[in-house]
């Protein structure tokens, strides 16, 4: 499937670096734009059994459809339409059941989201290199070239950062770039099996917030899925997270979650060998330089929002689709790169300040109260009804911070 209108910036190949969510995304949509791309990963293969559930909402869905991948994801995911707010103490609050014009919001593992998306564009065309640690890269007369850590190099008219919130990209791009923001909040998961009362209406998702913060609903198996936060100033580092034991983890939960509904019960009928911990809660502050040259950044590299957004994976798709329409129209890397930040910084920052709120509550450092959501759909409204329109032509841009 390709579009390409003989117009626009004069790029014919491109970089992506970085083959989670965005990466296959960027790549499709280049490729609608008539840009070959090839997605270089630093993994030695696909990314499987990386990350905890997420939530895909109808406006990633949507921006999915423009590259043909909606269908193979919506395959594999399970629909969670509604949405309870309650209190710790078990008092729902108020409710939302999704909006009837809408597709559901998708609940799917991490990694078959990855799996989903790299298969899909693996089918299209998309070339897949693994092993590809990037380490620096540079301009050249004729484009961009890439080093990677096994010594091998590859140039491309343009490179394009989907690596993350840990990006290279992103410190080659400007080194003085800021690093993620911690939340206060360390992020756990798990499965719990409760029996067949468990209180829950299938196709919701429900958010208990109180002393401590737990969000759960029923999972394809009829267990209850759940995640969880157990807030600390000092975060360990991923080895150091890694080197705990499970049983130790559940312990410490179990004392923090004591007398929280649903939350001691939850926990009370997880295993170790049913816990995920998924480690610090993270988000991306404001990046003051989403390009340099020939070089720009999508995805969490550039704005990632917090688990607590339910959009990490929605917004970064729905910037690679931006990225190709503003390639494929305005007439130079440049432009294009700048047209691209003005259409997204605005949207993608307002959804991450959101959620850095949201984290405040989970870590117990806002004074804000957790049990007053006013206006929950209509706050959703203009997250999920936004859509891309693909065929538009981009014709200019307004300046980023507009």
């Amino acid at each position: 499937m390709s579009d390409n209108r003989g117009h626009g910036s004069g790029v014919r190949s491109a970089l992506v670096i970085g083959g989670g969510v965005a990466g296959p995304v960027t790549a499709l949509a280049l490729r609608r734009a008539g840009i070959a791309a090839t997605v270089h990963e630093a993994y030695p293969s696909a990314a499987d059994g990386v990350g905890a559930w997420l939530g895909l909402a109808p406006n990633g869905q949507a921006a999915l459809a423009t590259v043909g991948a909606d269908a193979a994801v919506t395959a594999l995911g399970q629909p969670v339409p509604g949405m309870v707010m309650a209190d710790g103490l078990g008092n729902q609050l108020t409710g939302f059941g999704g909006f009837p014009e809408l597709p559901a919001t998708l609940t799917l593992p991490r990694d078959r989201l990855y799996r989903a998306l790299t298969d899909h564009a693996v089918a299209a065309g998309i070339r897949f290199a693994y092993g590809k640690r990037l380490v620096a890269a540079e301009e050249t007369p004729g484009g961009v070239t890439a080093h990677f850590a096994d010594g091998t190099t590859a140039t491309a008219d343009i490179l394009i950062g989907a690596d993350g919130i840990r990006s290279t990209v992103r410190t080659v791009i400007d080194p003085h770039a800021p690093d993620p923001e911690y939340g206060g909040v360390l992020s756990f998961g798990g499965y719990a099996t409760v029996g067949s009362e468990t209180g829950v209406e299938p196709g919701t998702m429900y958010f208990a917030f109180g002393r401590a913060f737990m969000g759960y609903w029923q999972g394809p198996d009829g267990r209850l899925i759940w995640f969880a936060g157990l807030p600390t100033d000092n975060p360990p580092s991923p080895a150091d997270l890694a080197r705990v034991p499970g049983a130790e983890w559940l312990s410490r939960l179990r004392d923090l979650y004591a007398g929280h509904v649903p939350g001691e019960r939850l926990l009370r009928h997880t295993g170790p060998e049913d816990l995920m911990v998924v480690g610090r809660m993270e988000r991306m502050p404001s990046v003051p330089h989403w390009y340099r040259g020939r070089m720009v950044l999508v995805g969490d590299s550039v704005h990632a929002p917090s688990s607590s957004s339910g959009q990490g994976a929605s917004l970064a798709i729905e910037s690679a689709v931006e990225l190709a329409r503003c390639l494929r129209d305005l007439p130079s890397p440049g432009e294009a790169f700048a047209a691209y930040e003005a259409l997204r910084r605005r949207r993608v920052e307002a959804i991450g300040r959101n959620a850095a709120a949201v984290n405040k509550v989970k870590s117990g450092k806002s004074d804000a109260p957790a049990t007053s959501f006013p206006g929950l759909a209509e706050s959703l409204r203009p997250v999920h009804f936004h859509r891309i329109e693909w065929e538009a032509e981009v014709t200019g841009t307004l300046r980023a911070t507009d």
